[in-house]
């Protein structure tokens, strides 16, 4: 926006509310002007407020900030990153194939599942009775289940271990030989491949065991589903041959009348040492469960695939073959593997409407999964479109499984309070297990996948211009993290067109990406701020005077010279002076700044430069103004910050107790504020009525407003005339305040 212009925030149509096609209206931002009436900004203390409540964990907004501190009761009126999150963006900076398990390795060690049959090695079997982990009881179940039926049906999610069960049961009860058999057996045939396998071996047993099957993923759909005729029919097979036969499916697999058994994964801790036992000694293996980097990774849900090869890490780390540096990296490094195979996948392994789930999680990990879900299909039939132009994008209303989607994304549901205009409201959200996958997932489309951009451009475009606070910020939130793997391409593609838009809205999605790229360890971020504070697009300005007043805690010396050279430049090129409007942008830019935990620094810096021109002065006094009109959690009577912390700055001896005074004389003094600095005057009057603290603070605050007569006048008129509210008398801290001031 620029600062002569009209801004806007006004809430229009969501997503599903407006067409995939692009208007004859809509600009290079991809979204239709508005009404200039209706483009009004979001001022800058309210859109702050919305960045802390609906920036993802990962960004570390808030109260979890490097910076320290704060002015206002735990709230944050900076924001900050951390250089963690940098980092895993950036990724683990190691050759995945050294680690590689998935699509080579199973859970186990095993060969990967293969739609192809054959015999199972005994050492294998072997191997495996020797690490299996689980309860005595339930084995003891699936056992006894397994004698009585002959068949076992085992369901349960991916990689949990579930055909390490299969087989393991199978040897428990002594069946040799154990065959797999092809999972792309139809359900209906099942009977018949058992009979096949039966005489493909002649029908020798080995010392008159009985035989074992396994067959792991059966393939079903609801046009054939596994139903109970196929498992009797099986079973009159397998008593035929003295055999037993193992299946495992899906949580997505179709049953008719089928009894399964719910397979649960033992603890990835046991799974850990029960194959580090089978590689070391007792006394390494507690050795290695000790290290920092083996507790993190048990700490981080991974699959028990990855437990095992992570055991295998170790092992090889025990005998000197790795370094440490391996094993730190092996956690983020099974989790990039877990992401390329999800996106590696075909359609028939991962659709591609899950894959767009999985990018919209990645954008709104921890919101709700409504909007996730809604916004998931948004995103779906933009990839639809880049696929086929000429098709029309369709998505299914209907056979979504919350359950099994969430599964499948190693995500959770969970219920929490989201934060709206209205307050707190409870609901049904979802987060990956673990928040690192949700910065992987969208680096790894954004650069891994490249042909997917223009989609992912259309989409985040959309959501920029969603009237949900929550989904635009989540919007700057997702371009932060591609501006971090991909700094020229996220200007160029997203950044840049939002930042020059003619809508207030965009701009201000840009202002939000430009922040959270710099609080992620974004390099180049206040050049490109400084650049745009020079710039004769006034748009670019006031995007950079924004942004600003949000990073600028980090550097506030530097941004309050960049607020000064603006405003300098706008008195020399605006004949008939800057008007109020973009004053107080600038202003509201230097509140936030004042209310950050850089306060004392701005405050100096303020002082020291009251004199410097007439608009600098102004800038300066309405800074202060503007951070004083606040109070805490922003309640009518709430505690003045300003206050506060000049009641602090007194009692620890701080500069502020000095200069805060100073430019508060000076916006008193100024006949452009005065009218407003004794607002401010007024309503911590008011406060302090209701507030002995306040009071105090405003009582040791007056007597330093006054060193003129003129001043003595000023203020003695505010409190010998303040009216009381509604028809009340006066408040009566005016009078006692009225004392406090000095005889001129």
């Amino acid at each position: 926006m620029s600062p002569q212009e009209p801004h806007g925030d006004d809430a229009s149509a969501t997503p599903d509310q407006q067409t995939d096609g692009t208007a004859d209206d809509t600009g290079k931002d991809g979204a239709a002007e508005e009404p200039e009436e209706r483009d009004q900004p979001q001022n800058a203390w309210s859109a702050r407020r919305d960045l802390v409540d609906h920036a993802p964990r990962t960004m570390n907004v808030g109260t979890r900030t490097r910076f320290g501190g704060s002015l206002v009761g735990g709230d944050q009126h900076g924001v900050s990153g951390g250089r963690v999150t940098g980092d895993v963006i950036m990724g683990s900076k190691t050759e995945i194939h050294h680690w590689t398990f998935s699509g080579a390795l199973g859970t186990t060690g095993l060969p990967a599942v293969s739609a192809a049959a054959g015999e199972v090695p005994r050492s294998t079997l072997d191997r495996l009775a020797g690490s299996f982990v689980a309860a005595t009881e339930t084995v003891e179940d699936l056992l006894a289940g397994l004698r009585r039926d002959r068949v076992l049906v085992l369901s349960g999610a991916r990689f949990t271990g579930r055909r390490t069960a299969a087989l393991t049961l199978l040897h428990r009860l002594g069946a040799s030989p154990v065959r797999t058999l092809d999972r792309d057996t139809a359900p209906g045939a099942l009977a018949e491949r058992i009979a096949a396998a039966g005489q493909d071996d002649g029908g020798q047993r080995e010392d008159g065991r009985a035989r074992g099957y396994v067959l792991c993923d059966l393939g079903t759909r609801r046009g054939s589903p596994l139903r109970e005729p196929h498992l009797l029919a099986v079973r009159d097979r397998l008593e035929q041959q003295d055999a037993y036969l193992v299946v495992t499916v899906g949580a997505t697999a179709v049953l008719e009348d089928v009894p399964a058994v719910g397979w649960e994964p033992p603890g990835a801790a046991e799974v850990l040492a029960a194959h580090l036992r089978t590689w070391t000694d007792e006394t390494t293996v507690a050795g290695l469960l000790g290290l920092a980097d083996v507790k993190e990774f048990l700490g981080r849900a991974h699959q028990l695939r990855e437990t095992v090869a992570f055991a295998r890490l170790l092992a090889r780390y025990a005998a000197g073959e790795v370094t440490d540096r391996a094993v730190a990296q092996f956690s983020l490094v099974s989790l990039e593997n877990q992401v390329q195979e999800w996106f590696e996948e075909d359609e028939t392994a991962v659709h591609l409407r899950d894959k767009a789930f999985l990018v919209a999680l990645a954008a709104f990990d921890g919101g709700p999964y409504a909007l996730t879900a809604e916004l998931s299909d948004l995103l779906y039939r933009f990839l639809q479109k880049t696929e086929n132009p000429a098709r029309v994008p369709e998505v299914p209303v209907f056979g979504t499984h919350i359950g099994k989607r969430l599964q499948l994304a190693r995500a959770e549901r969970f219920e929490d309070d989201e934060h709206t205009e209205w307050g707190p409201v409870t609901q049904q959200k979802a987060r990956y297990v673990d928040e690192r996958i949700s910065l992987v997932v969208l680096r790894e489309v954004w650069t891994g996948h490249p042909s997917a951009r223009p989609a992912v451009i259309d989409w985040l475009r959309r959501l920029a211009d969603d009237g949900r606070p929550l989904v635009r910020t989540r919007a700057a939130s997702t371009v932060a993290v591609l501006a971090r793997t991909d700094l020229p391409s996220a200007m160029a593609l997203v950044i840049e067109p939002w930042a020059t838009s003619s809508r207030s809205r965009h701009r201000l999605v840009a202002v939000n990406s430009l922040t959270l790229a710099h609080l992620i360890d974004t390099p180049n971020v206040p050049r490109i701020l400084d650049t745009w504070c020079e710039s004769d697009d006034p748009r670019l300005q006031w995007v950079a005077v924004r942004a600003y007043g949000l990073i600028g805690p980090e550097r506030p010396e530097q941004a309050l010279a960049a607020l000064r050279s603006v405003v300098l430049r706008l008195g020399v090129t605006l004949d008939t002076g800057i008007p109020d409007d973009v004053m107080d942008d600038l202003a509201d830019t230097v509140g936030l700044l004042l209310l950050s935990p850089a306060g004392d620094r701005v405050l100096a810096e303020l002082r020291a430069h009251l004199d410097d021109s007439g608009w600098v002065h102004e800038l300066s006094c309405r800074g202060l103004v503007h951070a004083g009109h606040h109070t805490e959690n922003d309640e009518e009577y709430g505690t003045p910050p300003v206050l506060d912390w000049y009641a602090r700055a007194v009692a620890e001896g701080g500069s502020a107790a000095i200069d805060l005074p100073f430019v508060l004389r000076a916006a008193l003094g100024s006949p452009r504020t005065t009218y407003a600095a004794l607002g401010v005057l007024e309503l911590w009057v008011r406060i302090a009525d209701r507030s002995p603290a306040t009071e105090w603070a405003l009582a040791a605050l007056l007597p330093k407003l006054v060193t003129t007569a003129t001043e003595h006048q000023r203020l003695s008129h505010l409190l010998r005339t303040l009216p009381g509210t509604d028809g009340a008398p006066p408040p009566p801290v005016a009078a006692r305040l009225l004392t406090t001031l000095p005889p001129h």
